[in-house]
C-alpha cells in the first residue's frame, strides 16, 4: 500500500475519532435556555441524553424522529450513505458506492500490477542487470490517483449529507462544526464571518510548510548519522555524526512542533465556528454606557449591599456610584 493511501486511511481514521468526541463538545442543547429544565419525566435533558444510540440511529433513518447532524455525520463516516437516507436523497446511493467502489476497485488493481513488475524486475535484475524488465510505474501513479478519486467521492458524501441537512434552519451551529471539519474556513464562511479565512489558512498554511521543512531537515541529517555510524560504509562526507545526531534531534523537536501548531490551528478553527455560529443571533444594545457620580451611603442602602450587618459603621459615608447600561 502507498503512502497516499496510508495517508488517506489515517485522516478518515482521525476524522472519525474527531467527530464522535467533538459531539460531547459541541452538543446543540449547550448553549439553549431549557438545557436543564426538566423534561415531561422526571429526569433532566442534560443526564438522560446520550451522545450515540442505535435507537436513535434507526429511528431517524427511519424519519420517525429526528437525527442528529453530529451522529448522522459520525454514522456516515462509518457507513457512508446514512445521510443520503436521512435527507431522503435516494438516487445518490448507487452514485456514491458506484464511485467509490469502482475507483477503489480500479485503483487496487493497478497498485497490484505495479507490484507484479516490481516484484519481477527484482528477481530478473538479480539474474541480469542489464534486464530489459521495467518497473510500471505508470501502474502505480493510475492506482493511487483512483484511490484519491475514491476518497474524494466518499468526502463529497459526507459534504452532501451535511448540505442537506434542515436546510430551513440558519445558522445551525452542528453545520457550521462539520463544515469546518470536512474543510477548515468553510464554517466560517457559513457564518459569514470571511475576513478570518485568510487568517486560519495562513496559519494553517505556514504550520504545514515548516512542518515538511523540518522533516525533510529531520530525515537529511537521519541518514547522514546512519551513514557515519554503519560500520560497513566508508562515510566521507563533511558533517561528523556528532553534529548529524545534534541537527537530527532539533529538526524532529522542530517538526513535533510543527504537528502541534498545525492541529491547535484546525482545532481553533472548528471551535470558531461552533461558537460564533450559536453567538449568531445574541445581539447586545447599542446603547451601552457607563455613569460615574458621587453617591451618599446611608444605612439603608448599606443593609442593602449587607444584608446581614445590624448596624452600619461609622452612619453615612459619602463616595462615588459606577453604573452600566446595557
Amino acid at each position: 500500500m502507498g503512502k497516499t493511501a496510508k495517508y488517506l486511511i489515517l485522516t478518515i481514521i482521525c476524522l472519525t475519532a474527531f467527530s464522535v468526541a467533538s459531539e460531547a463538545q459541541f452538543r446543540e442543547e449547550a448553549f439553549t435556555q431549557t438545557y436543564n429544565e426538566q423534561s415531561d419525566s422526571t429526569e433532566t435533558s442534560d443526564t438522560s441524553d446520550k451522545l450515540f444510540t442505535f435507537k436513535e440511529l434507526f429511528g431517524g433513518l427511519a424519519h420517525k424522529q429526528d437525527l442528529r447532524i453530529g451522529t448522522m455525520f459520525a454514522s456516515s463516516m462509518i457507513i457512508p450513505g446514512i445521510s443520503q437516507i436521512y435527507n431522503r436523497d435516494w438516487w445518490k446511493l448507487p452514485v456514491i458506492y458506484g464511485g467509490i467502489g469502482t475507483c477503489a476497485g480500479l485503483g487496487g488493481y493497478y497498485l497490484h500490477q505495479y507490484n507484479l513488475s516490481k516484484k519481477a524486475y527484482e528477481a530478473a535484475y538479480a539474474q541480469d542487470p542489464n534486464t530489459p524488465l521495467r518497473i510500471d510505474n505508470a501502474a502505480k501513479q493510475t492506482g493511487t490517483w483512483l484511490l484519491v478519486g475514491a476518497g474524494l467521492i466518499y468526502w463529497g458524501s459526507l459534504m452532501d449529507g451535511v448540505i442537506c441537512y434542515k436546510k430551513d434552519v440558519h445558522p445551525h451551529p452542528g453545520r457550521a462544526t462539520v463544515y469546518s471539519i470536512l474543510l477548515p474556513g468553510l464554517g466560517q464562511a457559513y457564518n459569514g464571518e470571511y475576513w478570518k479565512i485568510p487568517i486560519y489558512w495562513g496559519c494553517l498554511a505556514g504550520s504545514i510548510h515548516f512542518l515538511v521543512t523540518n522533516n525533510t531537515n529531520y530525515e537529511r541529517f537521519k541518514r547522514i548519522h546512519n551513514e557515519a555510524t554503519n560500520p560497513d560504509v566508508e562515510y566521507t562526507g563533511p558533517i561528523t555524526a556528532e553534529t548529524a545526531v545534534w541537527y537530527r534531534d532539533v529538526y524532529r523537536r522542530y517538526r513535533d512542533y510543527s504537528i502541534v501548531a498545525t492541529v491547535l490551528f484546525y482545532l481553533l478553527q472548528v471551535i470558531d465556528a461552533n461558537v460564533f455560529a450559536y453567538m449568531h443571533d445574541f445581539e447586545v444594545s447599542d446603547s451601552i454606557s457607563m455613569r460615574l457620580e458621587p453617591a451618599v451611603m446611608t444605612p439603608e442602602t448599606f443593609y442593602a449591599f449587607n444584608p446581614s450587618a445590624q448596624v452600619m459603621p461609622g452612619g453615612s459615608s459619602i463616595g462615588l456610584k459606577l453604573g452600566f447600561r446595557f
